[in-house]
């Protein structure tokens, strides 16, 4: 049911049109609508065959389109207004299956939801004349259904029925390929997924034994703070199984390892894995743990923050290191996402409400700027075969558009402004001034060096050297061996509209956000409403 939490201005016409009893029915299953669209999809495409390609690309299109409309519909209903639109089915004695839409739920379900749409523009493009694509695409839409089962899952049981769904659906897809290297690369992502998902199993078990039935709320649920005064060393030890669980997926050192294997997924996958999906969802879900699980006065008085915070510290620094020494350029952008997925978790455990925002807005910042590095890999090694760091010289003047996306996305992981990811690090360093533990603004500048050191180098490679004479992408398209520098910068190459708008898109999106951060319903105004009521 629709529950309101906020008084409803006045005269609102919004508020008037929600409590009719009709609408008010009907807006109570939109967070079952919006996972059964993708689900749907999923049905709907697993039996087409490869040649049917116009019908699979509808189906994907309007399923993604219709899920946008609606999250866009939520916005105001639940941040304007204050109201948890709520869908729940009895699903054990005393536990309900429950999917609701607050506020978290909305800036998770809206990334996913957006960056799914792109993503399949792009996968259409990226795998169109290759074998199995309804599997690719079916398996796809399932993926999206979890992500977005998770996003508004309200309460624990919920979350892990999804989460565990993420792990067996996202397998084919890091596989799809089929080769030895894909299907290494599968099972180790499998045997870290299983096995965080075992320990985040046993904690939701034992902690439902304990408190009962953990809904998600605003600022903890009660009876986890019961048991925390009752029983400190159990909630402890609950809390850290949890926490180690999620940090499997959220790529937290030591549990990091799947990751760079997992890149020689396709591009899309890659993208969904960093962007939208399997990282992302770990991290969530310690957010959802901390904040609206425990509560993060619960959590701090336990003492659990500060060892959470120094390995978000020490991940963040390690991640950018290992950035620094590789040369596969995916494999960079994965190492690159170790330390970037870090920030946010470093944010929920400083205990402060600006802290709080910089990390919950870099849920979407670091998404948008991730999406787009891994788009423009994925154009390289399509259309020039480029696949390393040092072949990417002279890329500039070969693939432009492609090249200016990914010279964006790159300035925001280093935190430039105008960029999103200038607004999530001030956020943060703000936040790290205001704490117990100021130090953590030097790590955020090591971070932000490191990131520099890896990224620079390549962007001014791109724009102002000549690429390598003996490499595939300097010959292909030419014809003939080149004969000087002029004429090698003068060739290009055609980059394919379905995968250079979307890597235009969200390359524009991460300008848009941090110029445009203090406008109603921007990410970071979001992510203030939801710190605001982290603490209360």
């Amino acid at each position: 049911m629709v529950t309101q939490l906020m008084p409803t201005p006045a005269g609102s016409a919004l508020a008037n049109l929600l409590e009719h009893p009709v609408v008010e029915r009907t807006v109570d299953v939109v967070p079952l609508i919006m996972v059964l669209l993708s689900l749907t999809a999923a049905i709907a495409i697993f039996p087409l065959r490869d040649a049917q390609r116009g019908v699979r690309t509808t189906v994907n299109l309007l399923a993604a389109v219709a899920k946008v409309g609606l999250i866009a519909a939520l916005v105001p209903a639940v941040v304007g207004e204050g109201l948890r639109p709520e869908f729940s089915m009895p699903f054990l004695p005393g536990i309900d299956l429950v999917l609701r839409a607050d506020p978290m739920a909305l800036f998770f379900g809206g990334l996913s939801a957006l960056l799914w749409l792109l993503t399949t523009i792009y996968a259409i493009g990226y795998l169109r004349g290759t074998p199995h694509q309804s599997r690719f695409f079916g398996f796809f839409s399932l993926c999206v259904t979890a992500t977005v089962g998770i996003s508004f899952a309200g309460n624990l049981v919920t979350f892990l029925i999804f989460y565990e769904m993420l792990t067996l659906v996202t397998y084919p897809l890091v596989a799809h390929w089929g080769n030895p290297a894909s299907l290494r690369a599968a099972r180790i992502y499998l045997r870290y997924a299983m096995g965080g998902g075992l320990a985040v199993l046993i904690g939701v078990v034992w902690l439902t034994m304990y408190a009962g039935a953990v809904d998600f709320a605003e600022g903890g649920a009660e009876g986890v703070a019961e048991l925390s005064e009752r029983s400190p060393g159990v909630a402890t030890v609950i809390f850290v199984l949890l926490i180690c669980g999620l940090g499997v997926k959220a790529a937290l050192f030591p549990l990091h390892g799947w990751l760079p294997h997992a890149m020689v997924a396709p591009a899309p996958v890659s993208a969904l894995l960093h962007a939208v999906a399997v990282v992302k969802a770990g991290v969530f879900g310690i957010v959802r743990v901390i904040d609206d699980v425990y509560g993060i006065s619960v959590a701090d008085e336990l003492g659990v923050l500060t060892p959470v915070l120094v390995v978000a510290c020490f991940t963040i620094v390690y991640g950018s290191y290992q950035a620094l020494r590789q040369n596969d350029l995916k494999k960079r952008l994965a190492y690159s996402t170790v330390s970037q997925v870090s920030y946010v978790v470093l944010g929920v455990t400083l205990v402060t409400e600006l802290a709080t925002t910089g990390g919950v807005v870099h849920l979407v910042h670091q998404g948008i700027m991730k999406i787009t590095l891994f788009f423009c890999a994925g154009l390289f090694a399509e259309v020039v075969r480029v696949k390393a760091v040092d072949q990417m010289r002279g890329l500039g003047y070969r693939m432009p558009w492609a090249s200016a996306a990914f010279t964006i996305a790159a300035f925001g992981m280093i935190g430039l402004p105008p960029t999103a990811g200038f607004i999530s690090k001030w956020q943060l360093g703000q936040g790290a001034i205001a704490s117990d533990h100021p130090w953590v603004l030097w790590v955020l500048i090591a971070s932000s060096l490191l990131n520099a050191a890896y990224f620079l180098p390549v962007v001014y490679g791109m724009w102002f050297r000549d690429p390598p004479q003996d490499s595939e992408s300097a010959r292909q398209d030419s014809g003939a061996a080149q004969q000087g520098s002029s004429e090698t910068r003068s060739v290009q190459v055609r980059e394919p509209l379905m995968l250079a708008v979307p890597a235009l898109c969200t390359a524009g999106f991460s300008v848009v956000v941090g110029l445009a951060a203090a406008v109603p319903f921007s990410p970071l105004s979001l992510a203030e409403y939801i710190a605001e009521g982290v603490f209360g």
